[in-house]
């Protein structure tokens, strides 16, 4: 057998795949338009990034009440479906593969984004963040704590988002259940301090991200979804690890199995977590024996440390991030050991072309 690498083509889910690198979920901030609509500005850029094995798009808001950011093409509108249409269509036409992240922030945001209403989280309290506005970067504030009600609506919402996703024509979504997020928020003992049925013991925090799973049945198929992970986030986003955090993540993980994804999508640290008690420093060998399906690794990965994380049997894809938005052809670049393009970080969030779509490709 030839050695794979992450450049070897990959099965997923019955999904044909070119090369085994994933592009990362990333919010661009495009959609400056009434709606928060993709256009075809956003469909030429997810275009010239389909050499990539598989595409995840930036998160996409699943309700008003999820929005958490400015600028952000969401998935509750009708317009907002067809919007996404013209970025599948031109995906599939480059034979590119794409899957929607579904989003909700939770309470990493601020009532300017919510017409002065305070957001949604699992308890009351404050991450001590920042949420991006139409006043910039603004301090979060003490979110109201969900109802069961609120949570029944959620679930219905994520529902309701997997549908127009399939209408949209993407090849699959991704739940964002990581980067101290909503499902996220209910996960981990420092944001969630509920005594109901959605907090206290493990299987209760993790009882919303099951409800959902369980909701999308008859919606979509188990094998074109997947869910975004960062079980070692610390003193980030508000999550602070515990002696339960990482055992909360393992169950969650193994109980996955039952459930036959595209995939589950793992985020090493963002810090350095090698000194805090009860963390995983490597969360790719700590969490692949749990599980059985395809897993993907993410964070700061170069072509050769792909290559090792592959070879290794930790993971089965590498996202990249950032080297995608500075090199549309990355996976040629890869393939040539050509230089990389250097990033603009003050272009990330911005609006128009500039450090979008502007990015040079190779010459032929």
């Amino acid at each position: 057998m030839p050695t794979q690498n992450v450049l070897s083509p990959y099965t997923l889910s019955g999904l044909t795949l070119k090369n085994r690198m994933v592009m990362a979920p990333m919010t661009r901030s495009r959609s400056n338009n009434e709606g928060n609509v993709a256009t075809t500005l956003t469909a030429e850029y997810y275009a010239q990034r389909a050499t990539a094995g598989l595409l995840i798009t930036e998160g996409t808001f699943v309700s008003p009440k999820a929005v958490g950011f400015i600028n952000v093409p969401a998935i509750y509108s009708e317009a907002q479906v067809e919007g996404w249409k013209l970025v599948t269509q031109a995906v599939h036409a480059q034979d590119g593969k794409i899957f929607a992240q579904l989003w909700h922030v939770g309470r990493m945001s601020h009532p300017d984004l919510h017409d002065g209403e305070l957001p949604h989280a699992p308890s009351a309290i404050n991450p001590h963040a920042k949420a991006y506005t139409h006043q910039g970067f603004l301090d979060t504030v003490t979110p109201k704590e969900m109802t069961v009600e609120d949570i029944a609506q959620t679930v219905q919402d994520f529902k309701q988002a997997a549908a127009n996703a399939e209408a949209a024509g993407f090849d699959g979504i991704e739940l964002h259940a990581a980067n101290g997020y909503l499902f996220h928020q209910f996960f981990v003992g420092a944001s969630n301090q509920r005594t109901d049925q959605y907090g206290g013991s493990i299987e209760n925090r993790a009882r919303i991200l099951f409800e959902t799973l369980d909701a999308l049945n008859g919606v979509i198929d188990y094998s074109r979804v997947g869910i975004r992970f960062n079980p070692s986030t610390h003193n980030l986003f508000g999550m602070v690890i515990d002696e339960q955090t990482i055992p909360t993540f393992e169950y969650i993980i193994k109980r996955l199995n039952e459930y036959g994804l595209a995939y589950i999508h793992l985020t090493e640290p963002f810090t350095d977590v090698s000194e805090v008690p009860f963390a995983a420093p490597e969360v790719a060998s700590h969490f692949r024996p749990l599980y059985n399906g395809t897993l993907i690794i993410n964070k700061g990965f170069t072509k050769e440390k792909a290559d090792r994380v592959i070879a290794e049997g930790n993971a089965d894809l590498v996202a990249f991030g950032v080297p995608f938005i500075a090199n549309p052809d990355l996976v040629k670049r890869f393939a040539i050991d050509a230089p990389l393009n250097e990033p603009d970080p003050q272009t990330f969030y911005t609006t128009g072309t500039l450090g979008y779509i502007d990015y040079p490709a190779l010459s032929a």
